[in-house]
């Protein structure tokens, strides 16, 4: 709990229970966990950074089991609004909340350009960490967080929805079991919002209530223009994220991922067209059609027009959505996993984080998935770009024989937010 409150923290809770044992006295139910709540020993502590669309919604995270102790975002109406909401302290820097000893946990929903920056900066700060997707925008910051992460042995949950999802977490299973054959396609369809960000470009200095320095951090230094701040906006400029394709295209290629070793069949060619608008501050990706060769011979696509994933083998498919599912046979939808099969873990996602950090087991969105995952939309993005096919060796994580897109594998970032 947060020791700011005048509360015991969930360490200093174990520490005076084990130095009072000897002491008749009683204590509280509520203490205990009895009623609605956790005991204060139990229930893990975070602060949520980045408090625009998503950052909220996890203000609850874990139900009973969890606690909100800090809200920190760089604006000031909306960190202000959280704190008075949830009785906690706002921050507008970052830092200030991964200094506290009482905090466990930290739920990044930030802009994607400061995802991975920070997530480091938390890992080595002791901090487990939930970061909504997209992961980073780069490969190189991708590679560079799984490290940290291995090296601190963080306890990591990515954001995509749908693995909270029975009827996506069926179609991934009947495809492991062998229920369609041998996998010989994969088709991922993905949402896209199109141009968001600001078409006419009008320069203005930022409000008094945002830190824009801050809001900016690692990303190069612009003028402030409304518009681009917003949680829309920032997604199709290509300073701040690599837009739909990677935001939106997380939640399907998570799903393709779960279904099927795409890291192991081994993409090795990227190919594919796509629609950049280059109105305004909009020069992210919003629509794509992208086709990709593995090793093992599974091709797979990649487009946009809906969020789905379809198995497709030598003896059926199976195919899941937001809006429907099913099955070629008909029948195959509806078969059982049997004892002894493969079962994949499928639960709330921020359900789920509290329960590994307390347990420091997997995630349903462990740091390896992110990556794979996110790295696939990274290299459809860099072939879109370049209007060619681009070359990927899945065992060594580079571009082969092209320098020109090998640069675009890694971003600038701007001091004092190196990774």
């Amino acid at each position: 709990m947060a020791a700011e409150q005048g509360q015991l923290t969930r360490r200093g809770f174990l520490s005076a229970a084990a130095a009072a044992v000897t002491l008749p006295q009683f204590i509280p139910a509520s203490a205990l966990g009895k009623g609605d709540k956790a005991a204060p020993s139990e229930r893990i502590t975070f602060g949520v950074i980045g408090l625009g669309d998503r950052g909220p919604r996890h203000c609850k995270m874990g139900g009973a089991e969890g606690q909100l102790v800090a809200a920190c975002d760089t604006w000031k109406d909306r960190r202000e609004k959280i704190a008075a909401q949830y009785k906690v302290k706002p921050y507008a820097d970052f830092r200030e909340v991964l200094a506290r000893k009482d905090v466990d946990a930290i739920v990044i929903t930030t802009p994607d350009h400061w995802h991975v920056p920070l997530a480091i900066l938390a890992a080595k700060a002791g901090k487990d960490i939930f970061c909504e997707k997209a992961l980073g925008i780069s490969v190189e910051q991708d590679l560079a967080l799984r490290a940290v992460l291995k090296r601190y042995k963080t306890v990591f949950q990515y954001g995509p929805q749908r693995r909270a999802s029975h009827k996506f977490r069926h179609a991934c299973e009947l495809a492991r079991n062998g229920r369609i054959g041998e996998i010989k396609e994969i088709h991922i369809v993905t949402m896209t919002f199109g141009a968001c960000a600001p078409k006419k470009i009008a320069v203005q200095p930022p409000p008094e209530t945002l830190d824009y320095e801050m809001w900016m951090g690692p990303s190069r230094k612009v003028p402030y223009v409304p518009g681009r701040c917003k949680s829309r906006g920032w997604y199709t400029i290509y300073d701040h994220s690599i837009g739909w394709i990677a935001a939106w295209g997380s939640h399907v290629l998570s799903i393709a991922q779960w279904g099927y070793d795409i890291h192991k069949a081994g993409i090795t060619e990227y190919q594919g067209t796509g629609v950049i608008p280059n109105e305004g501050l909009n020069d992210n990706l919003i629509k794509w059609d992208v086709k990709m060769q593995c090793a093992n011979g599974v091709k797979m696509t990649l487009k946009t027009g809906g969020n789905s994933v379809k198995f497709v083998g030598t003896e059926g498919s199976v195919w899941a959505a937001d809006r429907g599912q099913g099955s070629d046979p008909e029948s195959l939808w509806k078969d059982a996993i049997k004892p002894g099969e493969k079962r994949l873990k499928s639960a709330n996602l921020g359900t789920d984080f509290i329960k590994c950090v307390k347990t420091r087991a997997a995630t349903v969105g462990p740091i390896d998935d992110a990556v794979y995952s996110d790295i696939m939309s990274h290299i459809a993005d860099i072939a879109i770009r370049l209007k060619r096919p681009v070359k990927w060796d899945p065992a060594k994580e580079v571009i082969v024989g092209d320098a020109e897109a090998t640069k675009m594998l890694s971003r600038p970032i701007r001091s004092p937010w190196e990774i």
